[in-house]
């Protein structure tokens, strides 16, 4: 569990980091099982294919079960925990893709900022390959977005503050491969491209209550990883048997689908883009 102090800090801040969660090696092992999958699927991971790949995957979900993060995320939101959803953040080398200053919860339709992203290096994050920024101590209150689409935006929508960052007063989240960065749900953040000959591979976990709820008027599922579910706000997700087979490739386009149902309202997307 994390010390009273460091969730104080938490609070105060809006994040923490780093948490040591896999060893380099493991890192090195996850990496390579990533790789492996995508050079079977013919390139890397592409539009839904990113979204909640723990429906996919067995090993990764159990790695959105680490007992490390679970830990860490009970020590703020409690002991009944869901995985509402995970996806790859991947910059490739010397390209241009970046994350705009965000809160990540402007278009989940969640009905608590009670959420916690867990973000796990799979490589390591600095400033040369576009690790991110954070705006500390302004998780407080959500803000104005405007939906860019822009093309080598990483967010769904392109979403970007309507209000300015004083990037003098950022912090840069730099993590070793196996280590996580935990941030607040409305903390401002983002990321710039990687300017490096490698990868930068990130896993993005995002957390909730039991408590919470869906209330963009859409049905919404999430997998139950630490306590017990005494509300049932969520459809219960089932685990992949193997990767990729049928009965998971088939829930997974139906839990993305509603997904991206909610994420994209109100502008004509029907599908995560590629």
């Amino acid at each position: 569990m994390l010390a009273a102090d460091a969730v104080e800090r938490y609070r105060q801040t809006g994040y923490h980091f780093p948490l040591d969660v896999l060893s380099a090696a493991e890192a090195a092992a996850a990496r390579a099982r990533l790789e492996a999958q995508e050079a079977a699927l013919g390139g890397a991971l592409a539009g839904a294919l990113r979204q909640k790949p723990h429906l996919l995957f067995p090993w990764l979900h159990e790695l959105v079960r680490h007992p490390v993060i679970l830990d860490a995320v009970e020590s703020v939101l409690g002991p009944d925990l869901l995985c509402w959803s995970s996806s790859f953040f991947i910059k490739e080398p010397q390209a241009p893709g970046y994350v705009s200053w965000h809160q990540d919860a402007t278009y989940w339709g969640l009905s608590s900022p009670d959420i916690m992203t867990v973000w796990l290096a799979f490589t390591p994050a600095n400033e040369v390959n576009g690790c991110m920024k954070f705006a500390p101590a302004t998780h407080h209150a959500p803000v104005g977005h405007r939906d860019t689409f822009d093309a080598d935006n990483l967010l769904t929508r392109g979403q970007e503050l309507t209000v300015a960052v004083d990037e003098s007063q950022t912090v840069s989240v730099h993590l070793q491969p196996g280590q996580a960065s935990l941030h607040h749900v409305l903390l401002h953040h983002g990321s710039a491209p990687n300017r490096s000959a490698d990868r930068r591979i990130g896993y993005a976990i995002r957390y909730i209550p039991t408590y919470v709820r869906q209330v963009a008027g859409a049905t919404d599922s999430a997998t139950l990883v630490r306590g017990t579910d005494r509300f049932g706000h969520f459809e219960p997700e089932a685990a992949p048997l193997a990767g990729m087979d049928a009965a998971a490739v088939a829930q997974h386009r139906a839990v993305t689908e509603r997904q991206a149902a909610v994420l994209y309202r109100g502008t004509g997307r029907a599908a995560f883009r590629a």
